[in-house]
């Protein structure tokens, strides 16, 4: 069994089409479809369903495509083995982050890492939870960090902390006189909150229809930084998990004060990967610095 024409196939059936796999491997469509109908003859079965314009997995297409997986998966493994008994520092670390990790702690985090490897190169992915969990679940990143609880038979979560949504404002902002903020307090003042599609703004949702109090953000935006920003100019407030604005809380520009309300869901960050991926080498350290980070990174519920 070829291991080229295997290549092939897992890279058209992920990609969906010949067309796209030609592109990214670099190869004709021709020699895509020839080494897949070599494979399938070698293998005595179809491995995907013809005349469809889109790739389509037969059953024994699905059992030939998580094999492949699989094999990849191992041979990485292996391959991280062999270079941590020569005692190498080298490999690659691939790392999905939600855009509220991206400050100054956790690039602190990294660049403290890389300092004691030297050799080890990481790569960086920030998107949505659903994104990350899929990049997770299909291999594309070892690690990720998730604003999420997360319950899904194909992840496996190695640490969680609990994070729950803070008023975050300026040091003069009126709120900040106040030990704890309830949702009739945010009512009168201007807001900076998250899409309707963000977990944060699901969790507000479900407060205010307990309480019967509707928010009115004056500013809507889908990155978590503009939100601190907004804040920081003093007239506006956000809701966040403190992590998300930790490095301007510790500088004195924010403050974080509980946010106090009916049927509020806590946030809850996890370090996951994917259940059954053994982790070695590179990844395997920084998984254990990051283990260890998100437990100090935990704060109790008001």
């Amino acid at each position: 069994m070829s291991d080229i024409a295997l290549m092939y196939f897992f890279e058209a059936a992920t990609l969906g089409s010949m067309r796209l796999a030609s592109d990214k491997i670099g190869v004709a469509v021709s020699s895509i479809s020839r080494q897949i109908a070599q494979l399938e003859q070698t293998l005595g079965v179809p491995l995907i369903e013809r005349s469809r314009r889109s790739i389509k997995l037969t059953t024994a297409g699905e059992l030939a495509y998580q094999y492949y997986r699989s094999a990849r998966a191992d041979r990485e493994a292996f391959q991280a083995r062999l270079r941590e008994l020569r005692d190498i520092k080298t490999g690659i670390v691939h790392l999905a982050v939600g855009e509220g990790f991206l400050g100054g702690p956790f690039v602190s985090i990294i660049d403290s890492f890389q300092r004691a490897n030297p050799g080890i190169e990481i790569v960086i992915n920030s998107a949505g939870t659903a994104d990350m969990l899929r990049m997770v679940v299909e291999d594309e990143v070892h690690i990720a960090l998730v604003f999420h609880s997360i319950d899904e038979p194909k992840i496996r979560v190695r640490a969680s902390a609990l994070q729950p949504l803070m008023v975050i404002c300026a040091p003069g902002h009126p709120l900040a006189a106040l030990d704890r903020v309830t949702l009739r307090d945010l009512a009168d003042h201007r807001l900076c909150l998250p899409p309707k599609g963000f977990r944060i703004r699901q969790t507000l949702s479900a407060a205010e229809a307990s309480e019967h109090i509707w928010l009115q953000p004056r500013l809507t935006t889908d990155s978590l930084h503009v939100m601190c920003a907004t804040a920081m100019l003093g007239d506006a407030v956000t809701i966040l998990p403190p992590i998300s604005a930790m490095a301007e809380i510790e500088q004195g520009l924010l403050v974080s004060r509980p946010l106090v309300a009916e049927d509020l869901d806590h946030t809850t960050i996890s370090l996951i990967h994917r259940l059954g991926r053994q982790l070695d080498g590179a990844p395997s350290r920084l998984l254990a610095i990051l283990e260890a980070k998100l437990r100090s990174w935990a704060v109790p519920p008001a």
